[in-house]
């Protein structure tokens, strides 16, 4: 379970969060909606510990995070969040197997043990004849399941996605769409997803509408 409370978030005079709570459950998918400047992308940043607030606490399973010094947290982001962003942020010199393998590479594991398991999941989404391919050779679709696959290599418990599908065609994003409700069904990993994306947000187990840097209905 993770749980964000009383989250205070401030850039110079402007406060971008205005002591927001949510708690979210094991294995749900939940999006967060609302409009531009809203403070939804700094929330799920905030979540993702890759930022700090002025001011609350960030909760995984009981243990406030935002407490651990910065090499304990920098370990346990590796190993329990997994990130995918609206432009899939893939290390263009890197394959799809390197882009893959990197975060297990990266929290310690064997080159051996990490590259057998990003072919697996590389197989598991469809693009085993992929794995030689640079990021530039790929389709829109392709990058974007690769970036899932970097985001699941160390069995994460939360998937935090940031606009997973805005870049995306129609057909793309309904594939992505599935594709992260069979992973939940699948591996019973937890999803937060900031969209604007009406069809996913009709679809998840809850919508968080924030405006103004408040959560203003759930």
């Amino acid at each position: 379970m993770i749980e964000a409370k009383n989250i205070i978030k401030q850039y110079g005079n402007l406060e971008v969060l205005r002591d927001v709570s949510v708690t979210i459950g094991d294995g749900e998918v939940v999006a967060i909606v609302g409009p531009s400047g809203a403070g939804k992308t700094t929330l799920l940043q905030i979540i993702g510990t890759l930022d700090a607030p002025k001011s609350g606490q960030v909760l995984y399973d009981g243990i406030d995070v935002l407490k651990l010094g910065a090499r304990e947290l920098a370990r346990f982001r590796n190993r329990n969040i997994g990130f995918v962003f609206q432009f899939h942020q893939l290390l263009p010199e890197f394959t799809t197997l390197e882009n893959v393998a990197i975060p297990a590479l990266i929290g310690g594991d064997k080159k051996a043990e990490a590259y057998d398991r990003a072919r697996h999941l590389l197989d598991h989404l469809g693009l085993s004849s992929r794995l030689d391919h640079k990021p530039a050779q790929l389709s829109g679709g392709e990058r974007q399941r690769v970036a899932v696959a970097r985001a699941l290599i160390n069995s994460p418990k939360v998937i935090l996605a940031d606009e997973p599908s805005g870049s995306l065609d129609t057909q793309n994003k309904q594939e992505l769409h599935k594709l992260f409700f069979d992973l939940r069904d699948e591996f019973k990993q937890t999803f937060v997803i900031v969209t604007h994306d009406e069809s996913l947000a009709a679809n998840v187990d809850r919508v968080l509408h924030m405006r103004d840097g408040l959560i203003i209905n759930d």
